[in-house]
């Protein structure tokens, strides 16, 4: 068995400090970067890049709505053609800094509000896969299993992998349990440790409001700007070690 931890990285700007990414660092294998419209800006961008490349981490854009007052977390409807340009904007600004930082991108996982709409909306999944396609076609394309994001990426011509979340309550039909909802986010390390294990082990995981469910997965995601991120992906990547689980980069 094997998997790949990744974290939602980038996230500060200015004097706004959002996670500690060089503590989070050492103990992820992928880090999706935050391309300046929910969070992050050009320095950011260039400093956790070199970050990531001193840690042999994969790194990958991690495009979200302009929100930044929101972290991207609120929805927003844009016609096709304006997400795809808000996407793409992004990636080439990232993906800029990364040429001349001479670090390979490796993903692309959309953000918050972006991601979820996007794994359940077949247009704003294809929308987002044209943006990849458009600029940098080798990228691989982060989304829930079975969800429309997957299925638009492999459409595409694009490489799809299947993530999940340790900390995060799902639904039995596989769609996250929205964090405006009590219980939705798992702030109980012992709890989320055994959640990556139980994931990674058996395919499988508990739902709020059924039987556990399937859930093959090629990486699992730690939350960067969650307090404590470093010690989560510290004692969930021992666990995994300890189970047997090769945690590695899945590319």
């Amino acid at each position: 068995m094997q998997i790949d931890l990744n974290a939602d990285v980038g996230e500060s700007s200015g004097t706004r400090v959002v996670g500690d990414d060089r503590a989070l660092m050492p103990h992820v294998t992928s880090v999706s970067i935050a391309c300046g419209a929910h969070a992050g800006d050009l320095a950011t961008m260039r400093d956790t890049l070199r970050l990531a490349r001193a840690h042999g981490v994969a790194a990958g854009a991690h495009p979200g709505f302009a929100d930044r007052d929101g972290f991207g977390r609120r929805e927003q409807h844009l016609s096709p053609v304006a997400l795809e340009d808000l996407v793409r904007t992004q990636l080439q600004v990232l993906a800029d800094i990364a040429r001349e930082e001479d670090v390979p991108l490796s993903h692309v996982k959309p953000h918050g509000a972006l991601y979820n709409m996007a794994c359940r909306r077949r247009d704003m999944a294809d929308a987002i896969c044209r943006a990849v396609a458009t600029c940098s076609p080798g990228l691989a394309v982060l989304g829930l299993p079975g969800s429309a994001l997957i299925d638009a990426a492999h459409a595409a011509g694009l490489r799809a992998v299947n993530e999940g979340f340790i900390d995060r309550a799902y639904h039995s039909d596989g769609r996250l349990v929205s964090r405006a909802v009590p219980g939705a986010v798992l702030h109980d390390l012992d709890l989320a440790t055994a959640r990556a294990v139980t994931i990674v082990t058996t395919k499988t995981v508990p739902t709020v409001d059924g039987p556990s469910i399937a859930l093959p997965v090629d990486t699992l995601c730690i939350h960067g700007d969650t307090p404590g991120a470093s010690i989560v992906a510290s004692l969930v990547r021992a666990a995994l070690t300890k189970a047997g689980v090769d945690v590695r980069r899945w590319d």
